[in-house]
């Protein structure tokens, strides 16, 4: 077999990214490489042979174990020496098994079936299990360190910002909260659309007709030939399976690759110099700059954003693949090639992203200066609440007055807000009343004002932290690689 060194490669996920995700990427090539296509094709006619068998009361474990024999044996390199004859990938496949077995089956193999109905269930079957045996399980991880963060970090005070100003207090758990939900149910919507990828055995146009001449229900040996696969039949085929299978599983990948990388964003963002409240780890012998050395750059969350830029495009070819004029044409038999591309870049992104969480330190002291740093200004919001609730009308506008003279007189909210005796008294009045310990205090704490955020957190938390087992087998493939490799 020919052998070639990987920095050979003409694409950086088959040597730079292999080398920093080597066990989830060989994971993904036992289930989606060329190799991998060819003997998920092989096993999808043996199921086919079987049937007809089965159907034909012909079945012995003999002639079932040639079968089995058979397509197990049937090499990739064998069935790409045959095509340069037949110049058609299923029909080289075809003679290849058909060589290797008695020659009384010979005449089975692949009858009534075309290319597609080979083509598109292994397909199907190939991405279904690397998303479910591989890609989510990495994605659970990467999960329950969100789960983790935000829980540890759910009473955590931090500064909440809107347009990249800081508004009102919340914690840091609640933020890692958002992403632990939305990454959450997209793992479970996700595995919902890859348990649901379709086969089918309907032939050249997806009307049966071949199958017809052997069979007076081919519908029935269509859902016969799938039910070995552990897969049901589209409602509808052409020469292809419906197409919107597939593309509705690679778009919700696509946005929980979205997720990550709006994950990574806010980390890199949090991490600037003048913010600080959180850092990657860095070895003792890394470098941030090659002539900076005092640089501490915060390069994996850059790498998932760029990952994410990369491969998030794809989604445009996925909904172009939807179209194929009439019963099909050859228009996406390139595009589709690349789908496992989009999955091992998601899953390098995602191992990254999981290296960063795992190692991320949290400055608990910054997040509690930052959120200090306007003098309580963040406090407006509640002050001005209170204000109305008092039966003020002018409230909003009596506190922007008063946050511009804060501003001005380089004052902290409570003592700006102390010069109006009247509105400052009437807020006390109203965090008494409902039940707020020491209310002289409140504007000096901005820390007491976060609403459910604490709990909010921990049940998120807590939630997908349980849901997420089921991902999680023991001996799950595709372990993290350590990340930043």
């Amino acid at each position: 077999m020919e052998t070639r060194d990987i920095f050979e490669n003409l694409s950086p996920l088959d040597h730079r990214y292999w080398k920093a995700n080597n066990d989830i990427f060989d994971a993904l090539s036992a289930r989606l490489s060329e190799a991998a296509q060819v003997r998920q094709c092989a096993a999808v006619e043996a199921a086919l042979l079987h049937t007809h068998l089965e159907l034909r009361g012909l079945a012995t474990e003999e002639l079932q174990r040639a079968i089995d024999r058979a397509a197990l044996a049937v090499d990739a390199a064998e069935v790409y020496a045959e095509e340069e004859t037949t110049r058609h990938n299923i029909r080289a496949l075809v003679n290849v098994l058909q060589r290797r077995l008695p020659s009384s089956l010979a005449p089975l193999v692949h009858l009534g079936a075309t290319s597609a109905d080979i083509l598109d269930t292994a397909r199907s079957l190939s991405i279904r299990a690397a998303v479910r045996e591989v890609l989510l399980p990495l994605l659970a991880k990467l999960e329950l360190e969100l789960c983790r963060l935000s829980i540890d970090e759910a009473e955590t005070p931090q500064v909440g910002r809107t347009h990249g100003q800081h508004a009102v207090p919340l914690t840091f758990g609640f933020a890692m909260a958002e992403y632990a939900s939305r990454l959450g149910a997209s793992i479970l919507r996700a595995d919902e659309l890859a348990a649901d990828l379709r086969g089918k055995l309907a032939g050249a146009v997806g009307a049966y007709n071949a199958l017809s001449l052997s069979y007076a229900d081919p519908e029935e040996v269509e859902r016969r030939f799938l039910a070995r696969l552990d897969m049901k039949a589209s409602e509808h085929s052409t020469q292809l399976v419906e197409p919107e299978h597939l593309a509705r599983l690679l778009l919700e990948l696509d946005l929980a690759f979205g997720v990550i990388a709006n994950l990574a964003d806010d980390l890199r963002n949090l991490q600037r110099t003048e913010i600080g409240e959180v850092r990657e780890s860095f070895g003792e012998g890394q470098v941030g700059s090659s002539t900076m050395p005092q640089k501490r750059n915060p390069w994996n969350s850059e790498h998932v954003k760029s990952l994410w830029k990369t491969f998030f495009p794809r989604a445009i070819t996925f909904l172009m693949d939807q179209i194929s004029e009439h019963q099909r044409d050859l228009t996406n038999s390139a595009s589709e090639r690349f789908v496992p591309e989009f999955i091992a870049g998601l899953a390098a992104a995602a191992n990254r992203m999981l290296g960063v969480l795992r190692g991320l330190v949290v400055d608990r002291a910054r997040m509690a200066a930052n959120l200090r740093m306007t003098g309580g200004a963040v406090l407006a919001e509640p002050a001005y609440i209170l204000l109305a609730e008092s039966g003020r009308p002018d409230a909003h506008e009596l506190l922007r007055r008063i946050t511009l003279a804060a501003e001005r007189d380089a004052l902290a909210l409570h003592e700006a807000l102390a010069r109006d005796p009247e509105a400052s008294l009437a807020v006390q009045a109203r965090l008494a009343a409902l039940g707020v310990a020491d209310p002289e205090g409140f504007f000096s704490a901005p820390e007491r004002y976060r609403g459910r955020a604490a709990e909010k957190a921990r049940a998120i938390g807590e939630r997908y932290r349980a849901l997420m087992g089921a991902f999680l087998p023991a001996g799950a493939a595709g372990e993290s690689a350590v990340a930043g490799q």
